[in-house]
Formats: C-alpha cells, structure tokens, sequence
C-alpha cells in the first residue's frame, strides 16, 4: 500500500513537472484585451482583471495579457469586427452584442424564457451549443471560448410604475438582446446602449427605462439616481454567458498548451463569476431599498404576455435566419430532452 502511495505520489510530480517543463519551452505570446465594461462595474469588472490575471500567472509568464478599459483601444461596439481584423487581440464581451451581424449570436448570450445557468452551460458544452457559436465566430475569423456566466438579471428599470400592459407602450427603453425583439411586440420602442452610455441617456431622458443587469451591477451604474421603479424576474435573461474572443491570428501564436491554459482560464472564470454572482444580490439589493428603490414583480398577465410574444419571436427569427434556425433547433431538441430531469430532480 505504501509503494503505491509513493507510486502516486511520484506520477503525479511527474505530471506537474512535465507540465511546468513544457509551459517553460513556450515562447512568450503578449496580447491586448480589450473589456466591454469599464473596471468600476460590479461583479463584470473584477471578473475581466480576473480574466487577465488569471491567464498570466496560469501560464507562468509565457502568456502576457494587458487589459484595457472601454474604447482605450476601440469602441466595445466594434469589438468582433475589430478581433476579426487582428487590429485587436482579444476581447471580453458577450455575443448578443453582435445581433446585427446575424441574430444567431444572441442564442449564445442569452435566451427569453431559457434555462438556468446549469441547463445552459449543459446545452453549451455537452449538448452542441459551444461547436455552433465557434463555427459562427469563426466566419467573421474570430475564435470564441466561453469565459463567463452569471445568474438572472433583473428585468429592468422604469420611472414611472408599470400597473397595466398599456403602460409599456410608447416607452422609449435601452434592452439587450432577444428581449428587445419581445419588448417590441409590445409597444415599447428599443435601442442597445453600451453600459458606460447608460446612465446619461436614462437622466437626460432619451430613455424611460433600462435593463441592464442585475443588483450589484445595476447599482454600481447609479440607475437608482433617476428611476426607482426595478422589475424582476429578468425572464429575458435567466443566464448570460460572457465570451472571450481571439483573433485568429493571435491564437495561432498559441502553443497547445497556452490555448489550454486560457481555455481553463475561462472554465475556472464562469466558476468563479457564477458563485460571487449569487453571493452578492442580497446585499445589493438591500441597498437599493435604502435609497428609496421599490422592487417589483411581474404579476401573472405580464409574464404570459412576454412569453406569447417571446414564441412568436422565436418563430420569426428562425424563418429569417440560418444560423438562428441551427442554434434553435439544437437548442429546443436539447431541453425537450432535459426537461424530464429538470421537472424531477430540482424543486419547482
């Protein structure tokens, strides 16, 4: 028993050494990322240094990533084009950003009436989801890793109170993603701001209302400051995922073992960012009631009106696009099948 203790023991020092041997052999690769959100932001902020931190110390100084701030390098909005180019390295962002390229890219940031964070990152790894956003990516010659994952959001922010669904139409409102498609439907006019451009557009007006994120971030925005009405659930976006794109030509400079590195670099991230966003919601939310912000939540008639309206979407969007349609499909097939462990092996 003792010899194969010490046989264990002596594999696995074996593994490390091997392992830091050949981390050793690489050559040095430096890179930039830009982030999608500034540093001050709660809970994306630290988790984009994390990223950058992370990626370095893993890799023992063979991979030297720098960080920049917002449009330090180029506007976020600019981000996939700009990584598709080479003129940047890396990005840190989320692929709903992206819908204007080709609405399939929202499937892979987050789904209306979709699953948790566990079901998703299921359908995402083991269920086709990951293979079909890198083969979208990879048309605008981007490589795309999952490097992130939060829980709900909130639903949004409003000045006045929301009582009837007539209430919502004619409302101007920053909304992300496939919600905004649903917040069409019913009535209310959409626009995608970047995070930084938020707060000004809210207090000069140019919109009523804002979803962002959720607590810690929404409060580290300062939306409390010019609306007090927040909604919940976030039923458009019960998890989002966060990506990390390189551009090709960046992660052919990689070594096997450096695109390794930063693909466990990410998986450890989404761990990380999951817990600390769950952790984190109750204080923030506290909060927020101090400085005088009710939270709401959706009665029954809103909800089924978001849903009704969400499968019509859905429907049109995948007579529209191909790339939505394969994502849908795939996505729809695997929660059909899911949906008997869902519904038995987690309370309702």
């Amino acid at each position: 028993m003792a010899f194969k203790r010490l046989t264990a023991t002596a594999l696995a020092v074996g593994l490390v050494f091997g392992a830091s041997q050949a981390g050793a052999a690489d050559k040095k690769v430096r890179a930039q990322m830009g982030f999608a959100y500034a540093s001050t932001v709660g809970l994306l902020g630290p988790t984009e240094q994390a990223v950058v931190k992370r990626i370095n110390e893993i890799s023992g100084g063979t991979i030297q990533v720098k960080g920049f701030e917002p449009g330090a390098l180029v506007p976020p909005s600019q981000y996939l084009d700009a990584v598709g180019s080479g003129s940047l390295d890396m990005a840190w962002t989320t692929s709903g950003y992206w819908t204007g390229k080709d609405i399939g890219f929202a499937m892979f940031g987050s789904v209306p009436f979709g699953p948790g964070v566990g079901e998703y990152l299921a359908w995402m790894k083991h269920g086709g989801g990951d293979k079909l956003m890198k083969d979208l990516h990879a048309k605008y010659n981007v490589v795309a890793l999952n490097c992130g994952v939060i829980p709900p959001e909130a639903s949004g922010w409003f000045r006045k109170e929301i009582k009837t669904l007539d209430d919502l139409k004619g409302l101007k409102m920053r909304f992300f993603g496939l919600g905004a498609n649903v917040m069409q439907k019913m009535g209310v006019s959409t626009q995608l701001l970047q995070a930084g451009e938020i707060f000004q557009a809210l207090q000069l007006g140019t919109i009523d209302a804002t979803e962002f994120s959720m607590p810690v971030m929404d409060l580290s925005l300062g939306f409390y400051q010019v609306a007090k009405h927040y909604y919940f659930p976030g039923w458009h976006q019960q998890a989002t995922l966060n990506q990390l794109l390189i551009s090709k030509k960046k992660w052919a400079e990689f070594s096997p073992t450096q695109k390794a590195i930063i693909e466990t670099a990410c998986d450890a991230t989404m761990l990380n960012q999951f817990a600390e966003g769950e952790a984190v919601q109750g204080a923030a939310m506290a909060e927020l009631r101090s400085k005088g912000v009710t939270i709401h939540k959706w009665p029954k008639e809103f909800l089924d009106a978001y849903e009704k309206a969400w499968t019509e979407v859905a429907a049109e969007q995948a007579a529209k696009s191909e790339e939505f349609k394969k994502a849908w499909d795939s996505y729809t097939k695997f929660r059909a099948e899911y949906a008997i462990w869902r519904e038995n092996g987690y309370l309702q």
